[in-house]
């Protein structure tokens, strides 16, 4: 099944265990969502295979872990407090408040997304409303006490730069990671988690000498875009779009995004940006610290340039799950597989009884799970026949499913059973190990 669609998965991560309404019992709250137990496993997954790749697999990047909130003074330096705002109108016909740049028609007559009724932007005119949440620290709530939960982690490794030169001795270039949950009043979010106010980044903010900067920023964009197809999403599902000098921020010399053709159309899944030294010049300026590097080679200090990968977390889960469903006829019924990739499946190996009443059986496949969960994930399954419990595995994108049955008991052999090809092999136990190690690594 090749077209996919959104209604498709938002059912399989409810029936399934990956993704629920958050508050559902009290309505939910719009646009907000809990990861379930097979969620929470893949997105940790995400961000481990994410961390493997950027921080431990590489002799240039530190990793931080920086605090949601900050010193307001971080937000008017890096212009939040002042720009980050969007362009809102209200229709006065259905009462709803809209984007304008999301507003169908171009000049000063738009129609309404919902209602199709006329919007005049010269008699309604819009109205800035700044994205970041706002709240209080301390128990008076005036407005010295007024902080914001971060609309981005950024800047949290930007205050930090001389801090992890200092205590890591770094040279340039070098980079910083953070994964964080970060926060923006969104009017308009949507498209199930795709685009929420509550969100995890990965980021990236990777410190060169101004000569090296365009070097360093292809080489980035070309190394982002190979790591989705790695972990294993299709290459005709990807493609770079480079913004116009019209779309880039005033300090940025070139933006590339790396998108996924969703169900709902092509969408960003990470940006790649040359931001120059703007963040760091701003906080020095704001701070009245000294935050060049000095460049003992050269015997002169100076502002890095700054290379920023930054991608969402809760968007390559959602394109890795998109990608990896499909829908197969075996024996005139409908398969449905989740082939996710072996690092990022959320079980990679299920312990099925064939007869779950039988205390022999039940004993040695309890065993057989105690061994392996020192090396892998694994799951004990006795609630269905062994068919459904097949279908099952399948669906959440269990890798190897093991087989315990009566013969199992009297000849110590298993039947292991392929998620993809679904080809199934009798195996030693003595062997098993060996298996699992040239299939698993």
């Amino acid at each position: 099944m090749s077209n996919v669609t959104m209604d498709t998965i938002v059912s399989l991560c409810k029936r399934r265990g990956f993704i629920f309404p958050s508050s559902e019992i009290y309505g939910g709250l719009g646009s907000t969502w809990d990861y379930g137990p097979l969620g929470v496993e893949l997105k940790r997954n995400v961000k481990q295979a994410w961390w493997n790749s950027v921080v431990h697999h590489r002799d240039d990047m530190e990793g931080l872990d920086a605090a949601i909130l900050m010193h307001p003074a971080t937000w008017k330096a890096s212009g939040h407090t002042d720009g980050f705002t969007d362009a809102l109108v209200d229709c006065k016909a259905c009462k709803k408040r809209f984007r304008v740049d999301h507003l169908p028609g171009s000049g000063d007559l738009r129609k309404c997304p919902d209602c199709q009724a006329e919007i005049d932007l010269i008699k309604n005119p819009p109205r800035l409303f700044n994205l970041m949440l706002k709240t209080f620290l301390g128990p008076i709530e005036d407005e010295s006490a007024i902080t914001y939960l971060r609309p981005e982690t950024a800047q949290g490794i930007f205050v930090n730069f001389q801090n992890v030169v200092n205590s890591r001795h770094r040279k340039l270039p070098f980079g910083i990671a953070q994964i964080g949950k970060s926060f923006r009043n969104e009017i308009t979010p949507g498209n199930f988690t795709f685009r929420t106010r509550e969100f995890e980044q990965m980021e990236i903010e990777y410190f060169v000498n101004p000569d090296n900067a365009s070097e360093a920023y292809k080489q980035w964009v070309e190394q982002r875009f190979a790591w989705y197809q790695e972990y294993g999403i299709k290459k005709e599902k990807l493609q770079l779009r480079i913004h116009a000098d019209d779309e880039l921020a005033h300090y940025a010399s070139g933006c590339t995004d790396i998108e996924y053709e969703f169900p709902f159309g092509w969408s960003e899944l990470e940006g790649i940006a040359n931001r120059g030294n703007f963040d760091l010049s701003q906080h020095a300026k704001q701070s009245g610290k000294d935050l060049q590097y000095f460049d003992q080679a050269a015997n002169l200090k100076y502002l890095p340039h700054v290379i920023e990968p930054s991608g969402g977390v809760d968007r390559a889960t959602l394109a890795f799950l998109v990608d990896a469903y499909r829908e197969e006829a075996v024996k005139g019924a409908t398969r449905v597989v989740l082939g996710l990739h072996k690092e990022l499946c959320p079980f990679q190996i299920a312990v099925l009884p064939l007869l779950k009443k039988n205390p022999q059986i039940v004993e040695m496949a309890k065993k057989i799970i105690s061994g392996l969960k020192k090396n892998y994930v694994v799951k004990y399954d006795d609630t269905a026949s062994i068919g459904k419990l097949y279908r099952r595995q399948d669906e959440i994108g269990t890798l190897y499913c093991l087989t315990v049955d009566v013969q199992s008991t009297e000849d110590n052999m298993i039947t292991i059973r392929d998620r993809d090809t679904m080809l199934q092999e009798r195996i030693s136990l003595d062997q098993l190990d060996k298996y699992l190690q040239e299939k698993l690594g």
